[in-house]
């Protein structure tokens, strides 16, 4: 049960970040219309006609670079984060850093030709689309190999650590 929840409320910060970047923006240009709900996500509508094909493009590129600083944010955080003494927070955040980690990336390159583009679609207003693809692919392996050399082995450590602790050995 811990894993769900703290997986749900990665899910929820990373909307909450990526949505956010794009509201914020949004409201500093004075072209946001509304928070649209679908389905299991959100998404910030801008008013169009009120932003530049520049504006838009950097609209939609916020979400995507707003999620990876913060996976590095994360990242850099990962000693801190395996010495909590709470495995629910523990829980949280690995599976924050591997969500920021890898979402966008992993979209950004591949997902979004099966999902309707996304961000992509005002991303290449401003950048190739094969630039985005492939530097967005990049950053994904990158981010993967993170994860398994680095991420992973230290929240397992920090896990066995405090199951030996908690039986007594």
């Amino acid at each position: 049960m811990r894993k769900w929840v703290a997986l749900l409320i990665a899910i929820a910060s990373y909307f909450i970040i990526h949505e956010g970047a794009h509201f914020v923006y949004a409201l500093s240009t004075g072209a946001f219309k509304q928070i649209r709900i679908l389905g299991l996500g959100v998404q910030i509508e801008p008013f169009l006609e009120k932003m530049s094909t520049f504006q838009f493009g950097i609209f939609n590129l916020l979400g995507p670079v707003s999620t990876i600083v913060i996976s590095y944010i994360l990242l850099a955080m990962t000693p801190k984060l395996v010495s909590l003494k709470s495995a629910r927070f523990r829980a949280i955040g690995f599976y924050m850093t591997a969500v920021f980690l890898l979402v966008d990336p992993l979209y950004l390159c591949f997902l979004s030709l099966f999902i309707g583009g996304g961000d992509m679609n005002g991303i290449i207003l401003i950048l190739p689309e094969i630039t985005v693809r492939a530097l967005a692919g990049f950053i994904a392996m990158i981010n993967i190999i993170i994860i398994i050399r680095h991420v992973l082995p230290k929240y397992r450590q920090s896990f066995h650590a405090s199951q030996r602790n908690v039986s007594g050995v």
